[in-house]
């Protein structure tokens, strides 16, 4: 992997001398993560000027790891240092004549302490060039979301076979929690969602203490971070032996359109088309109000990135780009329905969009 994360820091070197900065400062954890494999807790990286690249450390990094030939390691005398400053201030050593920062992950105090350290030194923003790497993930990173949805659909598995009436939507989230590390994930890859009963289909729920009963919708939405990625899945279940009328109703609307979303999904097609094929079949039964204003987005090594399928959503799709479907509608006071997946796009030679979460989507009666 040493040698991908090279090649991934030569191509924000070439960004970067395309926009004029010979050097860039790098200091979001995903896209230290992104271009060396680690993200060590207050850490910087410097890329260029030059081909050797420096990733500084507040802290040594654990024993036995070493950094490949052209990323050279420096770690602060002191736990009280700043990464980034340091950063700059070798970067001013080494006599670049401009450094690219992220500016948006920069706090005021941050920013005027890089400017102390390196006056003369023209800043300019670095915006979001990484991200836009981080968009088309290589088979690798998909390979690691494969193996995050694998987890989350077993997590999810095992707790439907359990008995569920009477238990809290705390402790639910909980056990799946455990579930997930368990069966190998590095931890959830987000808050975990359990709504019940006027709580399902909520799309940002945070677990109470109401419990399971009779007759409830049953929401959840969880996900595993494997490697540092991260997948979605989420599914909507009746509490009971039969679902009511409405339910049904309710259920195959938000199916339709959670399959709506996924069969728009194609490289080439714009973003706001699919969050528009998804929406669809909701805003024609009259849900317009309950609807959250995404209707997907992407995931890697973070839970909510490039690309957003929303209204006003601007670019198209690529090929190997991760992206969820996840349309929902909540009624408040009865509650609601929430069909979330994780899949990869793909060309239709391909087989079309590849789907990672593979829990049934058929309306379980628990």
């Amino acid at each position: 992997m040493a040698e991908v994360h090279s090649v991934r820091r030569a191509r924000l070197r070439e960004r970067c001398a395309a926009s004029g900065a010979a050097a860039a400062l790098v200091t979001r954890p995903a896209n230290l993560r992104y271009l060396t494999g680690g993200a060590p807790v207050g850490g910087a990286l410097l890329v260029g000027p030059g081909e050797q690249d420096t990733l500084v450390h507040l802290r040594p990094p654990p024993d036995g790891d070493q950094a490949p030939d052209d990323l050279r390691d420096v770690v602060l005398p002191s736990s009280d240092g700043d990464a980034a400053v340091a950063a700059a201030d070798l970067a001013m050593t080494l006599r670049a004549d401009g450094l690219a920062v992220e500016e948006n992950h920069l706090t005021v105090a941050r920013h005027r302490a890089l400017r102390s350290v390196a006056d003369g030194l023209r800043l300019t923003d670095l915006g979001g060039a990484v991200e836009q790497l981080r968009l088309i993930k290589d088979e690798h990173e998909i390979a690691s979301l494969r193996i995050a949805a694998e987890i989350s659909d077993q997590a999810l598995g095992e707790l439907l076979e359990s008995i569920l009436v009477g238990r809290t939507e705390r402790h639910l989230a909980l056990e799946l929690e455990r579930r997930l590390v368990d069966h190998g994930a590095d931890g959830p890859a987000f808050a975990t969602c359990v709504g019940t009963g006027p709580h399902s289909g909520a799309p940002r729920h945070a677990p109470t203490d109401r419990r399971v009963e009779e007759g409830d919708f049953l929401t959840v939405r969880l996900g595993a971070c494997y490697h540092g990625y991260r997948c979605e899945v989420g599914r909507t279940f009746v509490i009971g032996t039969a679902p009511a009328a409405w339910q049904i109703e309710l259920y195959d609307l938000v199916f339709a359109a959670q399959r709506a979303g996924r069969e728009a999904l194609a490289p080439g097609v714009a973003c706001r088309d699919v969050d528009r094929a998804t929406r669809q079949p909701l805003t024609v039964a009259g849900h317009t109000e309950a609807l959250a204003p995404w209707t997907g987005h992407g995931v890697g090594l973070e839970i909510d990135e490039d690309p957003q399928l929303s209204p006003g959503a601007m670019g198209k799709l690529d090929a190997c780009v991760p992206v969820t479907v996840e349309p929902g509608v909540h009624l408040p006071g009865r509650g609601g329905v929430r069909i979330d997946d994780t899949l990869v796009v793909r060309p239709a030679a391909d087989g079309g969009p590849e789907l990672l979460t593979i829990t049934t989507k058929e309306l379980l009666a628990l």
